[in-house]
């Protein structure tokens, strides 16, 4: 058996780390509106609050499928755009169509009732949204020498961040300082949530391709492993054969994204019943609205704080190890989740949120700078994809278990979901020492 030397990587600069990140702001962008406003949407159009997650459980199903799947092709893909870029720019083109229909479900109400259309429009936009986002976590890996992939996880983390902030925050910003019409007949999706809708699909878009414009692709000695032919067995393999690492992250990954999918889906109804006194089931009156309104602007600000976050988290990491570091983030966003049902003035919500960015930050930038180093570099997008995996599986067991817990155990309060996803935030934190972090000798870049 041979054995190939892989050429050392040129380091880049900042500003060609950030040009190849940009594309991030907008998957990112996109993945705000849909995850603050996704459930309020499908309340509109009729649906129960414990049902919510079986009608998100479309999304990582398709993210399980795809991941995998694209990251296998765009590891044996040469283009002229290279391997990596063809594959986000089409997911940002299908995406953009899913924004642009999404609010818009009840006009097809003549071929199906617009709650069906809606739940197949979020599973569509998920599906793009992944194959737009999974390309970019190998991307990273491709470019960065080792002792550069914590920085660049880390910007890429800060400009997911800012898209989310923004994202997050438009239906407020048009209803509250435009004017835009923020109320609607029962059953109708109000113009302030449409507009951001549209707005949305053109950042998405005009971010992916700012990407595909600046950043380059080198094929090396990847070129050879080019192939245009599917060989399931070879996934299968390679699932099995994964480094011991990833399975060490998988359980960490397991209990934190359980957390994160819990708060998508339960927090408007959380903040509307706890926070605002509303009955369970008000999904369309004035203060309802107020109140979807302010969780998607809450959003906004636990990302603006990971954006922040984002850029000390290196230096954090260099001082305490990633493992420390990661650990302490996921339990800052533990009690972050936890304190919310002591909180009864909505503005006070916004403490509670700066655990949260914390933790998502940390989410999103840790696993991957040490997944990273355990992976060969020729399978670097496969096995970004089936690191998915462990993203998409709590989300499944999530969406099937968090309607008869919340209708059974919680009898239809929210918030205790939310509670509940505090306690697993702190599970994570306590499975993160487990780890095998094969690169903590690397000092992370600090220049």
């Amino acid at each position: 058996m041979t054995t190939t030397t892989l050429p050392e990587r040129p380091r880049l600069t900042r500003l060609q780390i950030w040009n190849m990140s940009v594309g991030f702001f907008g998957i990112q962008f996109g993945f705000a509106l849909q995850n603050g406003n996704a459930s309020r949407i499908l309340g509109i159009f009729g649906a129960e609050v414990e049902h919510l997650s079986w009608f998100w459980l479309a999304a990582p199903l398709t993210g399980m499928i795809v991941q995998p799947i694209i990251g296998y092709y765009s590891d044996r893909t040469w283009t002229s755009l290279g391997r990596r870029r063809p594959y986000f720019l089409a997911g940002a083109i299908l995406a953009a169509g899913a924004l642009l229909f999404m609010p818009n479900a009840n006009l097809l109400v003549s071929i199906l009732p617009p709650l069906y259309v809606g739940a197949g429009i979020l599973m569509m936009m998920d599906a793009s949204f992944n194959v737009a986002m999974e390309p970019f976590r190998a991307l990273v890996a491709d470019l960065l020498p080792s002792e550069q992939r914590t920085l660049g996880f880390s910007i890429q983390t800060c400009l997911i961040g800012l898209g989310a902030v923004i994202g997050s925050w438009l239906p407020y910003i048009f209803a509250e300082f435009f004017q835009v019409e923020k109320n609607a007949p029962v059953g109708e999706v109000p113009f302030n949530l449409t507009l951001s809708f549209y707005v949305g699909a053109v950042v998405f878009l005009l971010a992916i391709l700012w990407t595909v414009v600046t950043t380059k692709e080198h094929p090396s000695e990847d070129h050879q492993h080019a192939s245009h032919g599917f060989r399931f067995s070879e996934i299968v393999r390679d699932f099995v054969g994964m480094p011991r690492t990833m399975k060490q992250l998988g359980l960490v990954q397991f209990f934190s994204w359980s957390a994160l999918f819990t708060m998508w889906v339960f927090t408007t109804s959380a903040v509307s019943t706890h926070v605002y006194g509303l009955p369970v089931g008000d999904n369309s009156s004035p203060a309802a609205q107020d109140a979807g309104n302010w969780v998607s602007g809450l959003f906004g600000i636990y990302n603006g704080v990971s954006a922040v976050y984002a850029l000390v988290l290196p230096y954090v990491a260099f001082k305490l190890g990633r493992k420390m570091a990661y650990s302490l983030s996921l339990f800052a966003g533990g009690i972050g989740l936890v304190s919310i049902y002591f909180v009864s003035d909505p503005i006070m919500l916004i403490f509670p949120m700066v655990g949260i960015g914390v933790a998502w930050a940390a989410i999103l930038a840790m696993p991957y700078a040490i997944v990273a180093g355990s992976v060969p570099m020729h399978k670097m997008g496969i096995y970004m994809g089936m690191f998915n995996f462990f993203i998409t599986l709590p989300q499944i067991v999530t969406s099937l278990a968090g309607g008869p817990v919340v209708k059974y155990f919680f009898h239809s309060h929210a918030i205790y979901s939310i509670m509940m996803a505090g306690m697993l935030l702190f599970i994570a934190a306590f499975c993160v020492r487990f780890v095998d972090d094969k690169d903590d000798v690397v000092q992370a870049d600090l220049d």
